[in-house]
């Protein structure tokens, strides 16, 4: 059995996370927002904002919160965790690290990094490190057990689309959403940009990234795995002007099929400061035990607290 650990026990270990998350159901039909208050743009100039936002961020060193919730429909009861304080390093094409801090005391909760093929993760209160692939397996319903540092990767930046591998198609829209000043749903008109992407087995659906047509920031991005279902569907509020690009402020990374999301909110951030090699190299402490999440591991691991429970006593063969 493959031990199902990730940052699930991280998690859970260092009491992370209170997200308040909002969904409204309603047969009414939504008022629309007036047609004066829209901007309209082609498809050209869409992938021209996706294009040269991407290529202004080459690296990212912020101050985040970090919250999240997990449970669902199939997990049932929905669990908050406290905030945490973070500091993450970002750099293209595929570096990323994260460490939290506990509340108050800001000692070390965990530290992770990823160079987007495989990631590492260090829970010192533990005294584990946890090593594997950025591949998540097969979900479960475990929840946060199936996060990895890619996930979080793929949701911050927007990609640059590739003309050679990737076909973009435009469709006007409509959603619906939460009006701040009235606290009632409208259905508001937006772009979204389609990608479809070339790869071994053929073309297939990559994501969709929404722009609101009231200031055309994309505001949303939904990514899909090769069958065709959501894998990752990433919100994006409040940008901000860091150095000249414009960054969300709050970015909500929601996996549907695991039932987990994650809120992280910038504190602060610098972009294109230099991050050096050694600020992504993480190496197991003295100490603490080693678990390769891509071999096999004792069944009695459980994924909740990282303890190994005592493997079920073997019946004696009758003679």
């Amino acid at each position: 059995m493959r031990v199902s650990i990730s940052l699930r026990a991280l998690l859970v270990a260092v009491l992370m996370l209170p997200l308040s998350a909002c969904f409204f159901r309603s047969h009414r039909v939504a008022p629309r927002l007036g047609a004066a208050n829209l901007k309209e743009a082609t498809k050209d100039q869409l992938l021209s904002i996706i294009n040269t936002e991407a290529g202004k961020i080459q690296t990212l060193n912020a101050t985040v919160d970090i919250s999240a919730e997990i449970g669902g429909a199939n997990k049932g009861k929905v669990t908050d965790y406290q905030d945490i304080r973070g500091y993450m390093l970002v750099r293209e094409p595929e570096m990323l690290r994260l460490i939290g801090l506990f509340p108050v005391v800001r000692n070390t909760a965990f530290d992770m990094v990823s160079d987007g093929t495989e990631f590492k993760l260090s829970i010192p209160v533990q005294k584990k490190f946890i090593t594997g692939r950025n591949e998540i397996p097969m979900p479960t319903t475990a929840s946060l057990e199936n996060l990895r540092p890619q996930v979080i990767f793929d949701a911050l930046l927007l990609r640059v689309i590739d003309p050679k591998t990737e076909v973009a198609v435009l469709e006007s829209s409509t959603e619906q959403v939460l009006d701040p000043k009235t606290h009632k749903t409208v259905e508001v008109p937006d772009y979204m940009i389609t990608v479809i992407r070339k790869g071994q087995d053929g073309w297939y659906l990559n994501r969709k990234i929404v722009f609101s047509r009231v200031d055309l920031l994309p505001h949303r991005q939904i990514v899909y795995d090769k069958m065709g279902n959501v894998a990752t569907d990433a919100h994006y509020e409040k940008f901000e002007n860091f150095n000249g690009a414009n960054f969300p402020a709050t970015i909500q990374i929601i996996r549907p099929q695991e039932e987990y999301s994650i809120i992280l909110t910038i504190v602060k951030m610098t972009i294109n400061s230099q991050l050096r090699d050694d600020q992504f190299a993480l190496e197991q402490p003295p100490g603490a035990q080693l678990i390769d999440l891509d071999k096999q591991q004792p069944t009695g691991l459980r994924a909740a607290d990282g303890h190994a429970s005592t493997p079920p006593k073997q019946q004696k063969k009758k003679p």
